[in-house]
């Protein structure tokens, strides 16, 4: 089962909720006292903590992905959306989640438009 790391940008209350309300293991950079800290911090400890990142921030977590591809380094996998009718990034993230493993997720950057 995929476990969840949202960082600051996509903290939708709302969203997180709904999560929990469904059973799946989700973790705020709130919860977590990350706030305010480097997106490249945000991902290593969603790394740490063996959780796949959540965010809105498409471009600066594509270019990490890229980073950590070319450096040799591994993460537990990148969910991107846009910023959505929360409604609309729950659907699809569930779509995500009852496709894909944790495993499949090890070192993969997910858009969640792909998921419709």
């Amino acid at each position: 089962m995929i476990r969840l790391y949202f960082d600051e940008d996509a903290m939708r209350t709302s969203l997180l909720h709904a999560l929990n309300a469904r059973q799946i293991d989700v973790v705020s950079a709130l919860d977590s006292k990350m706030v305010a800290c480097p997106d490249a911090e945000h991902l290593a400890y969603a790394t740490r903590q063996q959780r796949v990142l959540f965010t809105f921030n498409r471009g600066d977590f594509a270019r990490l992905h890229q980073s950590y591809l070319a450096n040799g380094q591994h993460h537990s996998g990148i969910i991107v959306s846009d910023q959505l009718e929360t409604g609309v990034i729950l659907r699809r993230l569930l779509k995500l989640l009852n496709v894909r493993s944790s495993a499949e997720m090890q070192d993969r950057l997910e858009f969640l438009s792909n998921w419709r």
